[in-house]
């Protein structure tokens, strides 16, 4: 099982952030990623129709041989982890847990916010994780659904971007939080955005960065490391000329192929 691929699958871009960083952290591992595009966002969706998006690319990983399933999905990993575990028949790691455990060790006064989706955010699933590791934290949540639309339109650059960041984090100013988590794996495109708004004393923790470096630990810790050369191969549910023109924004490389996978078909 060594060099079987490990999945990966987002509601769309997004998840790109943290392929990307699989691919510095563990470079000979064979990828599979899928997006979502089709029913993307998934933010301002309900439990039951993301739980079943979920599971519906999990079963069409699986039957790609796949060692480990990544959920690349802040929104899946708080609606549909438990049930993607008990219904998969390979491991399978979601975002939330590691960025919790960073925030957690990373704040010095405690105060801790969460930029998140919508259905992040109402699900209280980072809140949960944090509070888990240090009871005493004050946790603050604040939603972003813009930020998803501006990164998957490639306007994280534009003007308009740097005005909606500092909208959304009006709030924050109040709270006194030294560490914020960027809860959604569309939002390290607006890093340095968000960076430049909250400026220097504000610690931010990126979900692609932390997850990369828990995949690489589970796989040492196993000993299911791949040998050899890495290869990736992409799947979207929809448009995937598209996804392949704006997924430079995000890898910084052009992709060569991107494979149309409707799901249930």
């Amino acid at each position: 099982m060594n060099n079987a691929p490990i999945g990966i699958f987002d509601s769309g871009l997004g998840g790109l952030t943290i392929l990307k960083a699989l691919q510095k952290a563990l470079p000979a591992e064979k990828l599979i990623y899928f997006g979502d595009t089709a029913n993307v966002p998934y933010g301002s969706k309900s439990r039951a129709t993301v739980t079943q998006f979920s599971l519906d690319i999990a079963h069409f990983l699986e039957q790609k041989g796949v060692k480990l399933i990544i959920v690349a999905c802040n929104t899946a990993s708080a609606l549909a982890l438990a049930q993607l575990r008990k219904s998969c028949r390979v491991p399978v790691l979601g975002v939330i847990e590691p960025g919790a455990k960073k925030a957690t060790a990373t704040s010095q006064n405690g105060r801790i916010a969460v930029l998140g989706t919508e259905a992040t955010v109402k699900s209280g699933a980072y809140r949960q994780q944090i509070l888990k590791r240090a009871p005493k934290a004050k946790v603050t949540q604040i939603p972003c659904p813009l930020f998803v639309p501006l990164v998957e339109e490639g306007w994280a650059k534009k003007p308009l971007a740097r005005l909606t960041v500092q909208e959304y984090l009006k709030p924050l100013a109040k709270t006194g939080a030294d560490t914020v988590i960027l809860g959604c794996t569309h939002y390290p495109v607006l890093k340095p955005v968000i960076a430049s708004v909250l400026g220097k004393q504000v610690q931010l923790v990126d979900s692609a960065q932390t997850l990369a470096q828990e995949v690489k630990t589970y796989l040492t810790q196993k000993d299911a490391q791949a040998q050899g050369k890495g290869s990736l191969t992409i799947y979207a549910s929809d448009a995937p000329e598209r996804f392949k023109r704006l997924a430079k924004h995000i890898l910084g490389t052009q992709l060569k192929t991107v494979r149309l996978k409707k799901l249930n078909a």
